[in-house]
């Protein structure tokens, strides 16, 4: 057979050879294939590795003039380690090296027979980090285990388990879903000798049900016990150091907290990782000695059921340098499933955004790179990260979903040394186009879908994007005024919703941050955001926020208010639409002695909550006129402790503002168009088409971007039972 094979491959080159220049060249891969193979559709190729070696040894021999394809067919392909392209496999402006899938080449249109985009999404070849695990074995009627002593082959544990394709839960208690609150939390520094101490206890004080959930367990089980701890916008996860049933208390280690952000006694938490907390279908544990068991789901039986688990941190690495960087490469039609995220022994510290966390895809050095109609799903990390150095490139038309983290990622988290706006080093020209993004933060709650962070003229539009426990797109990461590349950022026609669950605090629907010139957020759609404590808002400009245009959005059904300022300098809020949020309409932090912003030709309409829900909208230094204000209850509409004319005479705002129905057809049913436009005329309010935010294309595709009705259904329900117990 290893004759065969190598006489097989001979042929290859030795045809290679004989061949003056060829005018294009297309390389297939099957999972039915070998890798022995000449590569062509009747004798393919077994892995997409074997097709880019063969491609750079026709590029050393320079046998190449035309374009270059990688077609993979159907099926699944597991990976050994992170499929990896680097400056030498870049194509060119007119000739890309495209890798793609079988079948519908852009996604307009499911394959024949598919029938809807989830069809096509399944015909999708799909590149697994993931392994298949031996076949369930039943332990009683509602408890299966498979039996894994060569643990090792895991990396020594198991991040996440997938059961039929579907995330199951690491045990833990309570179930998911519900939080424990803590009683009180306090901190003691061990390393007081330095400067900046580096070690520290916390201890968690638990109420008495909360300690009978680990009274009871071995030492060896407690010993195993992770705690995740929920504070404001941050989550802080370790393992136990100690228990004190006695006093009711866990003690964790690591870094000391940041003083802007502690585990105060507003904090949520959850224990996982001891078999005694096996109580609910789709739980799983992994046992030490390297039995895994899982709490089967309703319908799933042993014969139909399938067990996946990630072994690989990333599954497609672009690295180029910055001498030769990766380029003109473009993946059509090809899902990449199952990345791994595993804690270490440390745990996780808090960090905003989780921005340390990788990707299933990571970029690097890399320009024109274009991802089109690609699937990535089933992560431990988040999804893609256009990070150091990348320009002029895109995702279009994919489908991101169940994300252990967030969905994408633009730009390093450090500012390139020395660089300035357009700099090489900068990565900038990223667009992000027609992407469903959705169902995130299953590892790390802060995870955001969309997330800009030192990067420059990037487009983010037309994405639909839901269902994350934190922000659902942040731009800038800067604190404060002084210098940040993150300018002329774009973030237009997307529909943000169902944001937050009632976990996290201090989040925004569209969340900014530092000096951002240029940057436009508009005609965007963005409803159901609804934090645990303060700050679930629609549109939140924060630190030092500057140069940024907010306009034609549609916000509505936010927590906290549709807009929130903290502090920032030269914002233009205009021609909004701010409708029935559930505690207040607007906010503003900080006074400053500049202009804040601008707040013109906006429609605010609440039939609950309060106008002005923080003291500094009313001090602030800003600019407001010709804005419509309007509360269903009464017209008496109060400006903090002011009147409408109290207001105006006293600050000079809203000289040509009014009190008046703006007219909606159905606002209590979410339809914000005009029946009548008599009153927003006068205010100089130009109508906008906000039912152009979201996907867009073929039926199917904007079909698959619908909203589950249940899970909707879910939301209005936590944010009923917040408001009760608020």
């Amino acid at each position: 057979m290893a004759n065969q094979i190598r006489g097989t491959f001979f042929l290859f080159l030795l045809a290679l050879a004989c061949t003056p220049r060829v005018h294009s060249q297309q390389l297939h891969v099957a999972a039915t294939g070998s890798d022995g193979n000449a590569g062509t559709s009747a004798q393919p190729l077994a892995t997409v590795e074997a097709a880019l070696e063969r491609i750079r040894l026709m590029r050393k021999q320079n046998k190449l003039s035309g374009p270059l394809e990688i077609i993979i067919a159907p099926g699944t392909y597991f990976l050994k380690k992170p499929l990896e392209l680097t400056g030498e496999d870049s194509g060119t402006g007119e000739f890309p090296l495209i890798i793609k899938g079988a079948g519908a080449a852009n996604g307009a249109v499911p394959a024949k027979g598919a029938g809807t985009a989830k069809d096509a999404e399944a015909e999708k070849p799909v590149l697994s980090g993931g392994v298949e695990l031996p076949p369930f074995e039943e332990v009683s009627e509602k408890l299966w285990k498979i039996q894994l002593p060569a643990i090792e082959r895991f990396g020594g544990n198991i991040g996440q388990l997938f059961v039929n394709g579907q995330r199951a839960i690491r045990a833990r208690s309570p179930d998911a879903g519900r939080l424990f609150k803590t009683r009180s939390a306090g901190e003691i520094i061990i390393d007081t000798d330095r400067r900046s101490p580096s070690v520290a206890i916390q201890k968690i004080d638990l109420t008495e049900e909360q300690a009978g959930v680990l009274k009871g367990l071995p030492p060896s089980d407690l010993q195993q016990v992770i705690i995740s701890v929920q504070h404001a916008w941050d989550r802080t996860r370790k393992y136990l150091q100690s228990f004190d049933a006695e006093n009711a208390s866990v003690y964790i280690a690591g870094r000391p907290m940041h003083p802007w952000n502690t585990l105060e006694n507003s904090s949520q938490f959850y224990f996982e990782n001891a078999k005694a907390f096996l109580d609910a279908p789709g739980e799983w544990y992994l046992d030490p000695s390297g039995t895994l068991y899982y709490v089967p789901r309703q319908g799933e039986t042993i014969e139909n059921s399938k067990a996946v688990t990630p072994v690989l941190d990333q599954l497609l690495l672009i690295r180029g340098t910055e001498k030769r960087k990766a380029s003109h490469i473009q993946f059509e039609n090809i899902s990449f499933k199952f990345s791994r995220y595993l804690m270490d022994f440390r745990g996780n510290e808090p960090a905003q955004a989780a921005a340390p966390t990788g990707a299933a895809v990571m970029l690097d050095y890399a320009e024109n790179i274009e991802f089109r109609n690609c699937g990535i799903a089933h992560t431990g990390n988040n999804a893609i990260w256009f990070r150091t150095a990348c320009s002029n490139s895109a995702i279009r038309r994919s489908y991101l979903h169940d994300l252990g983290i967030g969905g994408i990622k633009i730009g390093p988290l450090h500012q390139p040394s020395g660089s300035e706006d357009g700099k090489e080093l900068v990565t900038k020209h990223i667009t992000v186009d027609n992407n469903i993004i959705r169902s995130g933060g299953h590892e790390f709650p802060t995870g955001v879908g969309v997330i800009i962070f030192n990067a420059s003229d990037n487009t983010i539009s037309h994405n639909e994007i839901a269902d994350f426990r934190y922000s659902g797109v942040s731009v800038g990461w800067v604190w404060g005024y002084s210098h940040s590349v993150s300018k002329r950022n774009k973030i237009v026609y997307n529909h943000i919703h169902h944001l937050g669950w009632g976990e996290l605090s201090d989040m925004g629907g569209v969340y900014t941050l530092g000096p951002s010139e240029g940057t436009v957020v508009s005609n965007n759609v963005i409803h159901h955001i609804y934090s645990y404590g303060y700050g679930g808002w629609g549109l939140y400009t924060d630190e030092g926020s500057t140069g940024i245009l907010m306009e034609n959005n549609l916000v509505y059904r936010c927590k906290s208010s549709g807009f929130h300022q903290h502090y920032g300098k030269d914002n233009m809020i205009r021609n909004n639409i701010f409708a029935s949020q559930v505690k207040a309409q607007l906010e503003a932090t900080r006074v400053e002695d500049h202009r804040s912003f601008t707040f013109n030709n906006n429609i605010v309409y609440f039939d609950s909550g309060i106008l002005i829900g923080k003291p500094g909208w009313v001090n602030a230094r800003f600019e407001a006129d010709n804005n419509c204000y309007w509360d269903t209850r009464s017209q008496d509409i109060r400006f903090g402790n002011c009147s409408f004319s109290e207001w105006q005479d006293s600050t000079g705002k809203d000289r040509h503002s009014i009190i008046a129905n703006p007219g909606f057809k159905d606002a209590a049913g979410y339809d914000f168009r005009f029946k009548n436009k008599k009153n927003i005329s006068k205010i100089g309010f130009k109508p906008f088409d906000y039912s152009a935010a979201g996907v867009y294309g073929d039926k199917e595709w904007k079909k698959l971007a619908l909203f589950d009705p249940q899970r909707a259904a879910r939301f209005d329900q936590v944010i009923a039972e917040r408001e009760q117990d608020d």
